[in-house]
């Protein structure tokens, strides 16, 4: 563990977070220092310094952000479905298994559509892709029920597992 990446967080800050159960501030101290590092370094090759749970968190930002925006399609035409495959096995780590499942089901049809998904595209055939596409309307459905309680998991996780996420823990 002396090669991962540990941010410094203020723990007292973080536990008085968790006993308010104030998951948005749990999320934002745990993930806010690493896309700032991210940002500093302009690498994702930075992910390699991270735990399997920073690794999860930070790439969870990116779903959460792409997905909410404009669905999977969205998550995959900007090239993020390369995280998905760790991400599965991170979540059933964490015991988010119903969204490691949703994201399999993700993976899945864009493995069985590669030619056409994994294409870049201009703004008009992007938007066909939805019409195209449409098994990822029940996908994203299923994502936003259960983003929540995903991320609960997660900081559950993290928040049991400091030493993974924290300098100072």
């Amino acid at each position: 563990m002396d090669n991962l990446y540990l941010p410094e967080i203020d723990l007292a800050r973080l536990k008085a977070a968790s006993h308010a159960l104030q998951y948005d501030i749990i999320y934002d101290m745990l993930v806010v220092p690493l896309h700032e590092e991210l940002y500093r370094r302009q690498t994702f090759d930075f992910m390699d310094e991270l735990s399997q749970g920073q690794q999860l968190l930070l790439g969870y930002d990116y779903l959460r952000t792409q997905v909410g925006q404009g669905g999977f399609i969205q998550f995959i035409q900007n090239g993020y479905i390369l995280f998905l495959p760790d991400m599965i096995a991170q979540l059933y780590m964490v015991g988010a298994n119903e969204m490691a499942e949703v994201l399999d089901d993700v993976l899945k049809v864009y493995v069985l559509n590669y030619d056409t998904l994994s294409k870049a595209v201009g703004l008009q055939a992007f938007a066909k892709l939805y019409e195209e596409f449409t098994e990822f309307e029940v996908l994203d459905k299923r994502y936003e029920e259960l983003n929540k309680p995903t991320e609960q998991k997660m900081l559950d996780y993290a928040l049991n597992h400091l030493s993974q996420f924290a300098r100072n823990a």
